[in-house]
């Protein structure tokens, strides 16, 4: 595969997602493949995938760097959406967060064998903090601004 190729099937695999066509995973994911270093199923990266969706209804995987060669793909997705449930620890108070998450994938045979990820904790810990601060003070804190 080239890496345009490559490129061209991360995309589908991301439009995938948006359209929340979760079952249509086994065209993107390998039966069973590592994320941050642990094994699990396609089924179980399905349902973290869900969960995610689940806690945040709009979420929208928005590639804003892609770079795709040979067999890896190196990603920022750009979140900017409104949690309604608790996610990654972080309980909503109805506030839009914009966040990014910087994610790696190994590829095999055309589907995803291996995801490394590193969602910017601090940056939803700061605008939670900011929203929180401002709906109690009725100021708005440096870090809102």
């Amino acid at each position: 595969m080239t890496s345009a190729d490559l490129e061209t099937r991360y995309r589908s695999y991301l439009d995938t997602l948006n359209e929340r066509r979760l079952d249509d995973l086994v065209h993107y994911v390998q039966d069973e493949l590592s994320y941050n270093g642990e094994t699990m199923t396609r089924r179980q990266y399905q349902d973290l995938i869900a969960a995610d969706i689940t806690a945040i209804p709009d979420l929208i995987f928005d590639a804003e760097i892609l770079i795709a060669s040979v067999d890896h793909v190196a990603c920022r997705l750009v979140f900017n959406c409104t949690p309604q449930h608790e996610f990654l620890g972080f309980s909503p108070n109805g506030e839009r967060l914009c966040f990014a998450e910087h994610v790696f994938y190994r590829f095999r045979d055309g589907r995803i064998a291996a995801v490394w990820s590193l969602i910017d904790r601090p940056a939803i810990e700061a605008q939670l903090r900011a929203s929180n601060k401002m709906a109690s003070t009725g100021v708005a804190s440096k870090e809102s601004i």
